[in-house]
């Protein structure tokens, strides 16, 4: 019993660092940028995901009323002209509306701030993209990350489990099927619906990274589960699958994610 719940906590451990790197990777995690600006050293945040039907709010603690700020913004991906959206300053926080996109749709945007004769344009590397999306519904996204990381913590407690006296590797490897099934091939693509009016966007019909590991990571567990069905020694194919499932992890989630082809969509109008 000592032994299984050692297991338990060391699976547990190896889950929750991957849910953190998972959450604070990929093209959706908002970007930050630190800046000394009239004295005070601000640490600022830019958003680049974004849901619902409204308009995108760019907003930035500035804690100076005498700031000008001004956000520059086009269509990601288009020949656009930048347009130019002065932002309004009420007790030192900026603020300014982009127009709201389609669900897939970005939009490229940058910030120019002024005090005192001086001129920053954040962020430093590069304008940010964000991403629009639908909305998902709290419940069903809540369920399915729940899975998908509970799926990533069977994974590995499958593996762990070959270190047991009496291992139970059939039932670990079912477990870890069922999880990555649910999580992956029908509550994700509920998902996406939601988000990008899509079920799917890997691979043969786009590019979705999440929606092509997700089925990578399943493809080599049911495997697995089918070399032990046949009697075989499972060892092997489930250090394998469980390898195979921590690379899948370590690809930041939404890479090469859905995007609107923005040549069959009117140019944009402008924010209120």
């Amino acid at each position: 019993m000592r032994h299984s719940l050692v297991l338990w906590v060391v699976a547990f451990i190896v889950t929750a660092v991957f849910a953190v790197y998972q959450r604070m990777t990929g093209p959706t995690y908002p970007v930050t940028e630190s800046v000394t600006l009239g004295g005070r050293d601000l640490r600022l945040r830019f958003e680049r995901s974004h849901g619902g039907e409204t308009d995108f709010p760019v907003r930035l603690t500035i804690g100076d009323a005498t700031v000008l700020g001004t956000v520059e913004w086009k269509r990601h991906n288009t020949a656009d002209t930048w347009t130019r959206t002065p932002m309004t300053n009420e007790n030192g926080v900026l603020t300014a509306f982009l127009p709201h996109q389609p669900p897939a749709g970005k939009l490229d945007y940058r910030v120019i701030l002024q005090t005192a004769g001086r001129e920053v344009v954040l962020p430093s590397a590069g304008p940010v993209v964000v991403r629009f999306k639908g909305n998902v519904p709290t419940g069903i996204l809540v369920i399915h990350v729940l899975v998908i990381f509970g799926a990533m913590l069977l994974s590995t407690r499958t593996a762990l489990e070959i270190l047991a006296p009496d291992p139970q590797l059939l039932s670990y490897t079912r477990w870890t099927v069922g999880l990555l099934f649910v999580g992956g091939l029908i509550l994700g693509p509920i998902v996406q619906k939601y988000a990008f009016d899509a079920y799917w966007t890997g691979w043969p019909v786009g590019t979705d990274l999440t929606d092509n590991k997700t089925a990578v990571a399943l493809l080599a567990w049911v495997t697995a589960l089918i070399v032990q069905r046949r009697g075989r020694n499972p060892r092997t194919w489930i250090i394998a699958a469980a390898i195979i499932t921590i690379v899948v992890f370590l690809i930041p989630h939404s890479m090469f994610g859905s995007e609107l082809e923005y040549s069959a969509v009117p140019p944009p109008a402008t924010s209120r």
